[in-house]
């Protein structure tokens, strides 16, 4: 089992919101505001641009990968402090 280096939150953030402005689907607005460790995984929050209703809209399927893309990156290096 690979093991991970401890880092507190507001420094996890800040790698985050850096590979964030880094991606490709990057859109100004897009930001990691929260995360915590469920087991293994480190999961991300933020805005998720949903519309009036509450539903969906069209950034938030890119806000949803883009998180995703954090944890899959982030997990297997880190584990909150």
């Amino acid at each position: 089992m690979k093991s991970t280096q401890a880092i507190d939150k507001t420094s996890l953030l800040q790698k985050a919101n850096e590979m964030i402005g880094s991606h490709e689907d990057f859109f100004p607005g897009l930001v990691a505001t929260d995360v915590e460790q469920k087991g293994d995984v480190l999961v991300f929050r933020g805005d998720y641009f949903l519309d009036d209703q509450g539903l969906p809209g069209k950034k938030s399927t890119v806000v949803f990968n883009v998180f995703k893309f954090l944890a899959t990156e982030l997990s297997p290096l880190y584990h909150l402090e």
